[in-house]
C-alpha cells in the first residue's frame, strides 16, 4: 500500500543528494518554512483568535532537522519561525511585537522547543549514520574473517599435505638405504674375488656404481625432510673449512677415481663455525653434481676463500652449464623444478635442494650461475662467526 510513496521518498532522496549540501539545505529549510506559514494562514483562517501556529512551526523545526545536516538549520528555522509567529499570527498582525503579556514567554519557549527538537533528532540521525557505520564494519569484518579462515584452512591443508609426503619419503629412504647398502657391500666383495671374469667386473662396477648414487640418493632424501621439518638439528663446532673440504674431496675420488678435481686453497685459515658432516655432504654433493651432470671431468676446480665475514666454497666446471629453469630456482631460493628427472639429471634437483637447505639453516648464502667461458659455477657461504643474541 505505502510502496509507491516509498519509491517516490527514495527517487526524491537520491535526486536531492546530487544537489551540493548548502543549496540543498537552504532550499529545504525555505520550502518547509513557506509551507508552515502557508498551512498556519489557512488554520487562523478557520480557527479565528485560536492559534496552532507554533505547533506548524515547530513541527515545520523537526522536519527540517531531520532532513538537514547538522544544527544550524533547525536552530535559524526555529528563530525564523518564531518571528514569523509574532509578526503574522499574533495580535498586532504585520507587526512585531512584544508588549502584549505572554509574547516574550510564548517566543522564547517556541525557540527553546524548536530547538530541543532539532537537537533530538540530530542525535538520532547521528546515531543511526553510526549504526550503518558499524554495520558496515562489522559486514567488513566477517568478509575477511571468512577469507582468513579460508586462507588458514588452505595452509593448514598444505602443511599436512608437506608432512605426509615428507613422512612417506623419510620411510621410503630407511627402508630403501639397508637393501642398497647390501647390494653395494656383495658387489664390493664379488669385485675382490679373482673368479669374476672381465665382463662380469664391468658389468658389477654399473651396479656397484648405480648403488653408490641411489644411496646418495637416499642420504640426500633423509637430509632434505630432516633439515626441513627441523628434526635434524645442526651440531655446530668449531671447524677448519680446508678439513672438511679435503675429507669431501677424498670421498668423491673414492667414487670416482677417474675424475679430477683441482684444490685451490686460500692463503687464510678459514676456521668457523659449522656442523662439518652436513657441510661435507654439501661440497660431496656439489663435486657429484659436476662430475655427473656437466658432462667435464677433466676440468672441476674446488676453490675455498674469505669474502668478507663469509668463508666460500666454489665448485666450477667447463661442462654444459646449469639450465635457466635451475639458476632462476636458486636464485629465488626455492627447490627445484620438477622437469630434472631422467638419467643425465638423475638426483641433480634433489642433491642441490639438500645444498640449500643445509646452507640456509646454517645462515649462510647459496647461488649457481653459468661462466661466461662456459660451465656451471655453484657457490656457498658460511658465516665465520656466529651470531649470538
Amino acid at each position: 500500500m505505502f510502496q509507491p510513496f516509498k519509491d517516490l521518498y527514495h527517487w526524491a532522496d537520491v535526486q536531492g543528494h546530487r544537489i551540493p549540501a548548502v543549496p540543498r539545505n537552504l532550499g529545504i529549510t525555505a520550502l518547509f518554512l513557506c509551507a508552515a506559514y502557508w498551512v498556519s494562514g489557512i488554520l487562523i483562517g478557520h480557527t479565528g483568535g485560536e492559534n496552532n501556529s507554533a505547533l506548524v512551526f515547530v513541527l515545520a523545526v523537526a522536519l527540517i532537522s531531520l532532513l538537514t545536516s547538522g544544527y544550524f538549520y533547525g536552530i535559524a528555522a526555529s528563530i525564523i519561525g518564531a518571528l514569523f509567529i509574532n509578526i503574522y499570527f499574533m495580535e498586532p498582525y504585520d507587526a512585531f511585537s512584544l508588549s502584549r503579556t505572554g509574547y516574550p514567554v510564548a517566543m522564547l519557549s517556541m525557540v527553546a522547543i524548536s530547538c530541543v527538537v532539532c537537537a533530538l533528532t540530530a542525535r538520532v540521525k547521528k546515531q543511526a549514520t553510526e549504526a550503518v557505520r558499524r554495520e558496515r564494519n562489522a559486514k567488513v569484518l566477517y568478509e575477511q574473517n571468512e577469507k582468513l579462515n579460508a586462507e588458514k584452512a588452505a595452509i593448514q591443508l598444505q602443511s599436512d599435505r608437506t608432512a605426509i609426503r615428507e613422512t612417506i619419503l623419510r620411510a621410503v629412504s630407511h627402508d630403501l638405504r639397508t637393501p642398497l647398502t647390501s647390494i653395494s657391500g656383495a658387489v664390493s666383495v664379488l669385485l675382490s674375488s679373482p673368479e669374476v671374469s672381465p665382463k662380469n667386473v664391468a658389468m658389477l662396477n654399473d651396479i656397484k656404481q648405480d648403488a653408490d648414487s641411489l644411496i646418495v640418493m637416499v642420504e640426500n632424501l633423509l637430509s632434505v625432510t630432516r633439515v626441513q621439518d627441523g628434526t635434524l638439528p645442526l651440531k655446530k663446532r668449531e671447524e677448519m673449512l680446508e678439513e672438511v673440504a679435503g675429507d669431501a674431496l677424498l670421498t668423491t675420488r673414492r667414487r670416482f677415481p677417474d675424475c679430477h678435481v683441482e684444490l685451490d686453497l686460500s692463503e687464510d685459515i678459514l676456521y668457523l663455525p659449522m656442523d662439518p658432516l652436513l657441510v661435507k655432504q654439501v661440497i660431496v654433493n656439489l663435486l657429484e653434481n659436476a662430475i655427473r651432470h656437466s658432462g667435464d671431468t677433466e676440468h672441476i676446480a674446488l676453490r675455498l676463500y674469505r669474502e668478507g665475514d663469509q668463508a666460500v666454497v666454489e665448485v666450477q666446471d667447463r661442462g654444459r652449464g646449469l639450465s635457466p629453469d635451475v639458476c632462476q630456482a636458486v636464485q629465488a631460493g626455492q627447490p627445484m623444478p620438477r622437469s630434472l628427472s631422467g638419467d643425465s639429471t638423475r638426483g641433480m634437483g634433489i642433491g642441490l635442494s639438500v645444498c640449500q637447505n643445509i646452507i640456509k639453516a646454517h645462515g649462510g648464502s647459496f647461488t649457481a650461475v653459468n661462466h661466461p667461458e662456459g660451465g656451471a659455477v655453484v657457490r656457498f657461504g658460511l658465516p665465520m662467526e656466529e651470531d649470538r643474541p
